[in-house]
């Protein structure tokens, strides 16, 4: 943690070894970037695996921090290569790993103890409950959701015991990380496994682009960050150039020495960089509203394109020599770069015959650093008269102490065990269960049809006997949450749909039976186990998954057979950009996207709403390979479905009818 008064870490992009160079010689306290695999950018260059541990040392040869994204989510049988792949990360001598999916947290809680570990943004850390849970499974630090308000921030870095860091500068996603499934289900390429296809910067029906955001820049707010003891402050861009990394990596370095906020001059410096119609700040000072929206326009490119080109990493680090050599003992060469020092010792010295080694010669011989990133700041000597070492031994000493120097960080070793998750025979029943969005959809058969009846938790009533738990509850929506699962407790309440691990106390302490959402991005068995560890007595998976995954995973389990699955959970009001504010007195509205295809959008508190898709799964056709799967019985989403039409749907699935029109298939 930050003492108070210290300066935040810098914490920059690296989606290239030439990015990485640009971030140190823009003056970066730390960089992330990530391996061949398990990465949420696997469309940058990223390392392998020895080009990771080279710029690990060179990150550590300047001062550097090197923090490794593995912040994914995972299936089962990836979870040992993801396991080998951390100790690999280790052992080259990185200084933290960068993670999204709670099973694979709680799999290297136990197996790489030793392995420092932060929460990914993808990892929905938006509120204190879910610091503690983060914290009893090892985690160090928590990159905290974009979308937090800044009282909450505040409040975050004082009282949740973990290292913050926030995001400062870079693109903004519309939808709450970790909670998009837009590409996934409609593009067949998961942003939550670093293959996102960004269709919320695609233009709708009318040409206009109404999930399309500004990037976000804190630039002018830094002031107040670094009184609030922020400890990290990062700059999103793994896809970016080597020249946008160096260049806005250099002015926040500046702004963060001299401890002050961007002027209008040097915001437009930024907005020259990259930028897509200037920046917002809107989530950090509660500014929700149709100026954070902007797309990159041609004059923005045309901006972008007078960035002086980058040529290389120019620093070097200071380095000092001090060389010994004494009759009778062996000599000696302590270097010392970037507050770490080392001593390495060689032969004894020779009685020279001829021509005795004096200090230019040595000078000449131990400033020869080559390719190393080290320049020679001072020498010094001690050194009798009369002796003298072979070149080739000299020669051999100061490489020896330049690895020395090198390797002084590096990781004990980690080792870890071949992985296989324990598996229970079977799977366990669980209760038919649907989710609605207003009590007048709960139709007679419905009630009959499903043992737990959700509403959510602003609009519950009978016959529902279920909340779903807001998704998202900052700590300042705490207390009234909190109220409210009191009021639906004793209007006959009994379950919760939670979609956050920080929520499952509050619904514990209601009084409520604790159920767990497809939200939970439960993907492998060793996320399953942590949350059935926590209290949930059932879980439903992520609609990423398709029957083979299912198959590998057993426990209290289901899948959703049928509904409009929530593509984004939508901070920013998704209607207000196309509708304006009147929009917000509509429960419902539509998008509409190039093929004119509609995605109802469904408003849940403030400018918070649900993005859905425009076509429900359907499984009453294949209850055979659900059987075989482990899967008997499931969840059910009806949204805009009238109470006619819910009937007609029960029908078609006891009958195991084919589906009608565009439906999606798990």
């Amino acid at each position: 943690m930050l003492r108070k008064g210290a300066l935040p870490e810098l914490l920059c992009p690296a989606g290239s070894p030439a990015a990485l160079a640009a971030a140190i010689e823009g003056g970066a306290d730390a960089v992330y970037f990530g391996g061949p695999t398990f990465n949420a950018r696997m469309r940058a260059e990223n390392f392998t695996a020895k080009t990771m541990q080279e710029n690990i040392r060179l990150c550590h040869a300047f001062g550097v921090r090197a923090y490794i994204t593995m912040n994914t989510l995972l299936f089962d049988r990836e979870l040992n290569d993801f396991l080998h792949a951390a100790a690999e990360a280790g052992n080259a001598g990185a200084d933290a790993l960068i993670v999204a999916d709670i099973g694979a947290m709680r799999l290297l809680h136990r197996e790489l103890p030793g392995l420092s570990v932060h929460a990914s943004t993808q990892a929905g850390a938006h509120s204190l409950g879910a610091a503690a849970a983060f914290a009893e499974l090892g985690i160090t630090r928590v990159v905290l959701a974009r979308e937090t308000p800044k009282a909450d921030m505040a409040r975050f870095v004082r009282e949740s015991g973990l290292e913050t860091e926030v995001f400062v500068h870079g693109a903004l996603c519309v939808s709450h990380s970790g909670q998009c499934l837009f590409s996934s289900l409609v593009g067949g390429r998961s942003g939550n496994r670093g293959e996102c296809a960004q269709p919320c910067r695609l233009p709708d029906a009318t040409g206009r682009f109404p999930l399309s955001l500004k990037d976000l820049s804190l630039a002018s707010h830094l002031p107040e960050l670094i009184e609030m003891g922020v400890d990290s402050l990062k700059i999103e861009g793994r896809l970016k150039s080597p020249e946008y990394v160096r260049d806005v990596t250099r002015i926040f370095r500046r702004l963060l020495d001299e401890r002050r906020g961007a002027t209008p001059t040097e915001m437009a410096e930024l907005s020259d960089i990259f930028s897509r119609g200037g920046f917002t700040d809107g989530y950090f000072t509660g500014h929700v509203d149709t100026r954070m929206m902007g797309v990159r326009s041609e004059r923005d490119k045309e901006k972008s394109r007078n960035i002086t080109p980058f040529k290389g990493l120019s620093r070097k680090v200071p380095l000092s020599f001090s060389f010994c050599m004494k009759k009778g003992v062996p000599v000696t060469l302590t270097a010392a770069a970037g507050g770490r020092r080392v001593t390495v010792a060689g032969e004894e010295p020779l009685v020279a015959e001829t021509c005795p080694m004096d200090e230019a010669a040595l000078s000449r011989n131990l400033s020869r650093l080559g390719g190393t990133p080290y320049e020679i700041k001072s020498l010094s000597f001690s050194i009798e008269s009369g002796l003298m070492i072979p070149l080739s031994k000299l020669n051999a000493l100061r490489r020896a102490a330049i690895e020395a120097l090198e390797s002084d960080n590096a990781a004990l070793p980690f080792l870890p065990k071949v992985y296989a998750p324990a598996r229970k025979k079977g799977k366990s029943a669980v209760p038919d269960t649907a989710r609605f969005l207003h009590a007048a959809q709960i139709t007679p058969e419905a009630t009959d049809f499903f043992e737990i009846r959700y509403l959510p938790l602003e609009h519950f009533a009978p016959p529902a006997n279920g909340v779903v738990v807001p998704p998202v509850i900052f700590d300042h929506e705490e207390p009234a949450v909190k109220k409210s699962l009191a009021a639906a407790k004793a209007a006959g309440a009994e379950h919760a749909l939670v979609g956050n691990p920080g929520h499952i106390r509050a619904v514990l302490e209601a009084g409520l039976i604790p159920h767990g959402d497809f939200r939970l991005n439960l993907t492998n068995q060793e996320s399953v186990e942590y949350y059935l560890s926590l209290g949930l007595c059932d879980l439903l998976l992520s609609p990423e998954l398709k029957l083979p995954q299912i198959r590998d995973m057993s426990g209290p389990l289901s899948v959703i057979l049928y509904g409009r699955v929530p593509l984004m959970l939508l901070e920013k009001c998704a209607g207000q950009a196309l509708l304006g504010c009147e929009a917000c007195g509509k429960d419902e509205n539509r998008l509409f996207d190039r093929q004119h295809a509609a995605f109802p959008v469904i408003r849940l508190s403030d400018h918070r709403n649900i993005l859905y898709n425009c076509r429900p799964t359907y499984m009453a056709d294949r209850k055979k390979e659900l059987r075989a799967a482990g899967i008997t019985a499931g969840h059910w989403i009806f949204t805009v479905e009238n109470p006619a039409e819910i009937n007609n749907i029960l029908q078609a699935y006891r009958k195991e009818l084919p589906p009608k029109g565009a439906v999606r298939r798990i």
